[in-house]
């Protein structure tokens, strides 16, 4: 038995990137348990829990924290950036976690679009 959100593309994108995050915030230096790690750990876990929480609600509040799950995203783009920056993930990693965001954004903003239609 399925919630409706877990049928959702985007929903499952959101999971893989999580995945990704988890695996490559391992080898994160152990002073940034506290920080990068945990930050980017969150950011990228909020994308799935908007899409998820937002869900149940009415198509404007569903709208609602799509944009909020955005917002993670794009907070997960400066912890790509810093973490590739202080050499904890490799250049083709960050640009392998930029694809994915730049696919989830684009499946999120084509998701308020049809929220707006409909």
């Amino acid at each position: 038995m399925n919630f409706k959100f877990e049928d959702l593309e985007v929903y499952k994108k959101s999971l893989l990137f999580t995945d990704l995050v988890y695996i490559s915030t391992k080898d994160f230096p152990k002073d940034e348990v506290y920080g990068l790690t945990s930050q980017f750990r969150r950011a990228a876990v909020s994308i799935a829990l908007n899409i998820a929480e937002g869900s149940g609600g009415s198509k404007r509040e569903f709208s609602r924290y799509l944009g909020i799950a955005a917002n993670s995203l794009r907070e997960c783009i400066v912890c790509i950036t810093i973490a590739e920056r202080q050499q904890y993930i490799s250049s083709q990693l960050e640009k392998k976690m930029r694809a994915d965001l730049v696919e989830i954004v684009k499946m999120i903003s084509g998701l308020k679009r049809y929220l707006e239609k409909t």
